[in-house]
């Protein structure tokens, strides 16, 4: 044990360093990433917002950090499967904590996290934010549309979130519309995945059904999303209700029908060609949540996110 350490997120020596920390003990950071703000020498930030107000049915994703941070400690530091690398080995990754929101001021919700993650990304950093509800992929888009301009949305869900309303609502149901409406992403070269609800307007963005997705291979799926979306850059957005409840239980609006975690992955797998300039992963409900079967889903996701990032860094 002489070589083994604990509490890597506050006592690792490099970012690139590896942790050791048994899985069911140590300070709970994103995959034991050290938290710190100092974003020099950054290649990856995690950020966690825990923000739940604009749900419409059941809230709990305030608390989705967490879990996912907590449900990341299975990932130890042997080479992530399926990437076959330390995913940390060249690749400079914090923890930055979370987004501190007044709880009692939902109107300053949209600037606090936008300012924030403008901040973060204008370090050159990519940004892999841990939600909190949809809602919240609304002021990220902007934070990113700023640097890199107007982006393809690759979104993974059971619902299109493309109900218009008035701007001044805070509702995880209508970020898309916004986008739209707002120039901020290309409707002709989005698309969405695993949709099970109907929404008064598409906007143009490519459906790809849940029953489409279900008759489809996951080789089928990333092939639709690739030349789709092509060389544009893009935003990936991952609502984890666009699984099905039998394998993310623990979310606020689950929808019957849905692919299964496996199929999911195996499709992210095959998205390293994307230009991916930010990605998130939202509306993990842990009270709903059955023996971590949503924040491991979750967390998962979100590993895959970094790990495609990592090959990307090591072709260049």
């Amino acid at each position: 044990m002489a070589e083994k350490s604990i509490d890597h997120a506050f006592m690792a020596t490099s970012l690139t360093s590896a942790a050791t920390d048994p899985t069911f003990a140590g300070a709970l950071s994103f995959m034991r990433r050290r938290f710190t703000k100092n974003l020099e020498g950054v290649d990856a930030v995690v950020w966690g917002i825990p923000f739940d107000a604009a749900t419409s049915n059941r809230p709990g994703a305030r608390f989705g950090p967490q879990a996912i941070r907590r449900a990341s400690a299975i990932f130890d530091n042997d080479p992530q499967y399926p990437f076959s690398r330390d995913l940390f080995a060249d690749m400079a990754v914090i923890d930055y904590g979370d987004c501190l929101l007044d709880y009692g001021n939902h109107q300053k919700t949209p600037a606090t996290i936008e300012q924030e993650a403008a901040k973060i990304i204008a370090h050159g950093a990519f940004l892999l934010t841990l939600g909190g509800d949809h809602y919240i992929t609304w002021p990220l888009l902007k934070a990113h549309v700023a640097k890199h301009g107007p982006l393809a949305l690759v979104q993974f869900d059971a619902h299109q979130d493309t109900w218009l309303d008035d701007e001044s609502r805070i509702d995880h149901g209508s970020f898309v519309a916004r986008a739209v409406r707002d120039g901020i992403i290309d409707p002709a070269r989005s698309i969405q995945v695993g949709i099970r609800t109907h929404a008064p307007e598409d906007f143009g963005i490519r459906l790809l059904y849940g029953h489409e997705v279900e008759e489809m291979t996951a080789d089928e799926i990333a092939r639709a999303i690739l030349a789709h979306v092509g060389d544009m850059p893009t935003y990936l957005t991952f609502d984890i209700d666009c699984l099905d409840p039998a394998f993310a239980p623990g979310t606020g609006t689950p929808v019957a029908g849905g692919p299964s975690s496996a199929r999911i992955l195996s499709v992210l797998r095959k998205l390293g060609s994307l230009d991916i300039r930010g990605a998130d992963v939202v509306e993990v409900a842990p009270a709903y949540d059955h023996a971590d079967i949503t924040a491991i889903a979750g967390a998962t996701v979100a590993m895959y996110m970094l790990g495609l990032r990592a090959e990307r860094k090591a072709t260049r």
